[in-house]
C-alpha cells in the first residue's frame, strides 16, 4: 500500500476515533474488540518503511518510544474516560476533558519524536503511526472492557447502573446515552 493511502487510513481512523470519543459509545462486550488494532498492526509491520536500514539503531529506539507514547496515550486515554451501565446492563464510555488532554499531549509528544527523528535523519514512513495507533487502540479498548467486566456488573463487580470514574470524573453523575 502506498505511503498516501497508509496517511488517509491513520486519518481517518484518528478523526473517527477523535470524534467518536465524546460522544457516549457503547462499549463492546464481544470478543471483536481487537479487530481494528489488529487489521492496523498488519498493515504497518508489512510495510518496508518501518524500519530505516540506513539507521537502524535510530529507527528501533524511535519505534520503541513511539510505540511506549502509544501505550500510555491508550492508559491515559481509558483512565480518563467515563464509564457507566444503563439499567438494561450496557455499558458506555464518553471522553472527558482529560480525555482530551491525553490526546494532546500524545500528539504533541508524536510531533517531538517525528522531528527528533528528522533531526537524526531517519526516515520516517507512516507504519511506526500506525503500529502506535493500533497499540493505542488495543490498551484503550481492552482496558475499557476490563473496567467494565470488573466494575460494572459485567463480570466480577457490582450490579448495573453503577458508573465508574477515569480520572478527573469525581463531580460527574452517572450519565445517560444522548437521544437518536
Amino acid at each position: 500500500m502506498s505511503g498516501f493511502t497508509n496517511a488517509l487510513v491513520i486519518c481517518a481512523v484518528v478523526v473517527l476515533v477523535v470524534v467518536r470519543q465524546f460522544k457516549p459509545q457503547q462499549i463492546s462486550t464481544d470478543r471483536s474488540w481487537w479487530v481494528i488494532p489488529a487489521v492496523l498492526i498488519f498493515m504497518s509491520v508489512r510495510e518496508p518503511d518501518l524500519i530505516d536500514p540506513g539507521h537502524e539503531a535510530s529507527s528501533v529506539a524511535l519505534l520503541a518510544v513511539e510505540l511506549l507514547v502509544g501505550l500510555a496515550m491508550g492508559v491515559g486515554w481509558a483512565r480518563t474516560s467515563h464509564v457507566w451501565t444503563e439499567r438494561d446492563g450496557t455499558a458506555w464510555s464518553k471522553g472527558t476533558k482529560a480525555t482530551a488532554v491525553v490526546w494532546g499531549v500524545g500528539i504533541g509528544l508524536r510531533a517531538a519524536l517525528f522531528g527528533v527523528g528528522e533531526l537524526l535523519h531517519v526516515r520516517q514512513g507512516s507504519a511506526a503511526l500506525m503500529l502506535a495507533l493500533a497499540a493505542t487502540l488495543l490498551v484503550r479498548s481492552g482496558l475499557l472492557l476490563l473496567r467494565t467486566r470488573t466494575t460494572t456488573g459485567m463480570g466480577i463487580g457490582g450490579a448495573a447502573g453503577h458508573s465508574t470514574y477515569g480520572v478527573g470524573d469525581a463531580a460527574y453523575e452517572p450519565m445517560r446515552k444522548d437521544p437518536v
